[in-house]
């Protein structure tokens, strides 16, 4: 009778790291951060988004902070050239209607003339100090203002020409103004010249004494 010796287990003998090398590395991968928490693929996918927007910034050559205008530069843009387009309209309108200088300076003259032709004169001659120089001088003054509001509109439509290129175009609304102070200043030297030269309204004429 043949009896073959029964197997026997050695419970003492257990797998190694080195017997399982897959196991192993799953192992090191599980315990190499224990801290870890897994993200959900729409956070992956959404944390992606910015970081390849600022590869493509850097690629092009921008700063990623160029990627979105900053409101307030956006709102300061065109302020100064706003304001100076507004105060040549607001000249203009000085021009036409008349400035307190203008008319100071006339009551001047005036007070002049009649101081001048105190000692006695001659009507044309009291006419031409006394309400011809007011009226010469209430025009200049005018005239001035008029001036002032034509070089500025022109300055404010001119000034994207010259100098360092605007990154976008001037405003509508700044053009319009400026040329609206243009107008206005043209139409006021227009008239401050005819008062001037006296060519709407001559002075008058003293009448011939009978005698």
């Amino acid at each position: 009778m043949n009896t073959t010796p029964s197997k026997t287990t050695d419970l003492s003998k257990t797998a190694s790291p080195a017997d399982d090398p897959e196991k192993s590395s799953a192992d090191a991968a599980v315990t190499e951060d224990p801290t870890a928490t897994a993200v959900p693929a729409e956070d992956r996918d959404e944390a992606a988004v910015p970081a390849e927007a600022t590869d493509q910034a850097e690629d092009d050559g921008l700063e990623p902070e160029d990627l979105e205008p900053d409101p307030f530069t956006e709102a300061r843009h065109g302020v100064g050239a706003g304001a100076t387009a507004v105060v040549s309209a607001a000249l203009g309108i000085v021009a036409l209607t008349g400035a307190w200088s203008g008319r100071v300076a006339a009551e001047r003259e005036t007070l002049m003339g009649q101081i001048q032709t105190a000692g006695g004169s001659s009507a044309a001659q009291q006419i031409s100090e006394i309400y011809g120089d007011a009226w010469h001088t209430t025009a200049l003054v005018n005239g001035v203002f008029a001036v002032l509001a034509l070089l500025v509109g022109a300055f404010v439509l001119a000034r994207p020409a010259f100098g360092t290129p605007a990154t976008r175009p001037q405003p509508a609304w700044i053009r319009a103004v400026a040329l609206a102070g243009v107008a206005l200043g043209t139409l006021g030297v227009l008239i401050s010249a005819g008062m001037y030269f006296d060519l709407f309204l001559s002075l008058p004429v003293a009448g011939t004494p009978a005698g």
